[in-house]
C-alpha cells in the first residue's frame, strides 16, 4: 500500500494546492456513480389497463435522479475536503513597511549640467525609478534650500512625487530658497518620520554642496538625534569631488553611506544599490508554519522526522531567496507546495538509489 501511494505521489499532474493530492483520485467514484444514475436504462413495466398513450415521465424520472444524486455529491465534497485544499486558509503574512523620505536640494547650483539635463533633473528621474522598485513602501518628498518645503507627506501612493519635477526646479524657486541648509532639512525630516507609528525609517539626501549648519559638532548632534529615532540616512553628493566630511560622518553614524555618482547612469545604479541595502522584508513567523510543515513532510516521507526537518529547512531557505512580491498573498500555499516537491524529490532520489543497490546486489 505504501509503495502504491508513493508511486501516486510522484505523478506530476496531480494538483499541488492540496496537502493530500492523491486523495483526489477517489473523486472518480462519485463521478462514475452520477454518470450511471443519469444514463442507466430502467425496465418498463406494462400495465394492461387501456390502450392509450402514456408519457415518458421525464419530470418524475429527473426528480428521482436528483434525489439519488445527493449521496454521490456529498461523497465528492467529503473527498475534496479530505484532500486538504490549502487555498481555503487565508495566508497570515504582512509586509514590513519602510518609510522613505527624499530630501532634495533645490539651491541654484542644482541647475548645473549633469548628463543630458541638470543635477536636479537627473536626481528626480532617478528618484522616480527608485519608487518603481519599491512598490508597497511609503514615500515622502521634501525640498530644501535655506528653508524647507514639505512637498508630499509620507504615503503609499507615489503619484504626487512623480508630478513634482516641473514645480520645484531651482530656476523657479524663490530667492529665499537659494542657500543650502542640510541640518535644518534633516531635523525636519526626523519630525516627519517620527509621526509614523510603524515601519523602518529611511532618509535619502540629494545635494551638491556643503552646509554651514553642519559645521562644528552639529553634524554629530544631528546624527545622534536621527540614530535615536531609528532613522538611517543615505546621501548622494551629486557634484564633482568628494562629499563634505560632515555629511560623511553624519551618514556613517546613522548606519547609512555616502555615494558620489560621476555620471547620470551611475546615479541610477546608486539608487539600485540603496534598494538592495534596504530591501522590503516579508514578515513570516517561522514558528507559526514550521510545525505544520514538519508534520506534513513527515507524512510524505513515511514517518522519517529527521529527513522531514531537512526538507522544511530547505523550504525556508528557498523562501528567503524569493522576492517579497513573488509570495505575497499566498505564502502559506507556496511553503506547502515547495515542501511537497522537495519531499517528492527526496523519495525519487532514494527510489533510484534503492533500485541501483538492488541491481548491484543481484550482480
Amino acid at each position: 500500500m505504501s509503495n502504491w501511494l508513493n508511486i501516486i505521489g510522484e505523478w506530476t499532474w496531480l494538483p499541488s494546492g492540496f496537502r493530500y493530492s492523491w486523495v483526489l483520485l477517489f473523486e472518480a467514484i462519485p463521478i462514475l456513480l452520477l454518470f450511471w444514475l443519469w444514463h442507466r436504462r430502467r425496465r418498463a413495466v406494462p400495465l394492461p389497463v387501456d390502450h392509450s398513450l402514456h408519457g415518458r415521465g421525464w419530470l418524475i424520472k429527473s426528480s428521482v435522479n436528483l434525489a439519488e444524486s445527493l449521496t454521490p455529491v456529498v461523497l465528492g465534497i467529503v473527498i475534496f475536503l479530505l484532500a486538504g485544499p490549502l487555498q481555503l486558509g487565508k495566508p497570515r503574512s504582512q509586509r514590513a513597511l519602510t518609510n522613505i523620505l527624499f530630501c532634495v536640494d533645490v539651491s541654484g547650483s542644482m541647475n548645473a549640467q549633469f548628463g543630458e539635463g541638470t543635477r536636479y533633473d537627473a536626481s528626480m528621474k532617478a528618484i522616480n525609478s527608485f519608487i518603481d522598485m519599491r512598490s508597497g513602501d511609503a514615500f515622502g518628498l521634501q525640498f530644501f534650500g535655506n528653508s524647507v518645503v514639505r512637498w508630499t507627506p509620507l504615503t503609499t501612493d507615489p503619484s504626487a512625487l512623480k508630478c513634482a519635477l516641473p514645480f520645484m526646479r531651482p530656476s523657479v524657486v524663490p530667492i529665499w530658497m537659494a542657500g543650502t541648509a542640510i541640518g535644518t532639512a534633516l531635523l525636519d525630516a526626523r519630525q516627519m518620520l517620527m509621526e509614523q507609528e510603524s515601519g523602518d525609517r529611511l532618509v535619502i539626501l540629494v545635494s551638491d554642496g556643503a552646509s554651514p549648519d553642519l559645521n562644528g559638532d552639529n553634524d554629530l548632534e544631528i546624527a545622534r538625534a536621527l540614530y535615536d529615532a531609528g532613522i538611517t540616512v543615505y546621501a548622494i553628493h551629486i557634484a564633482e569631488g568628494d562629499a563634505p566630511d560632515p555629511i560623511v560622518r553624519l551618514t556613517s553614524k546613522t548606519g547609512g553611506d555616502v555615494f558620489v555618482p560621476g555620471y547620470e547612469a551611475a546615479l541610477a545604479g546608486i539608487f539600485a544599490k540603496i534598494d538592495a541595502m534596504q530591501k522590503t522584508e516579508t514578515i513570516r513567523t517561522i514558528a507559526e508554519q514550521q510545525a505544520p510543515l514538519t508534520r506534513y513532510a513527515t507524512r510524505l516521507l513515511h514517518g522519517d522526522a529527521d529527513r522531514a526537518r531537512d526538507v522544511v529547512q530547505d523550504t525556508f531557505v528557498k523562501l528567503m531567496a524569493q522576492r517579497p512580491e513573488a509570495v505575497d498573498g499566498h505564502a502559506v500555499e507556496w511553503l506547502f507546495t515547495v515542501c511537497r516537491h522537495r519531499a517528492l524529490d527526496v523519495l525519487r532520489k532514494e527510489g533510484r538509489m534503492k533500485r541501483f543497490a538492488d541491481g548491484e546486489a543481484e550482480r
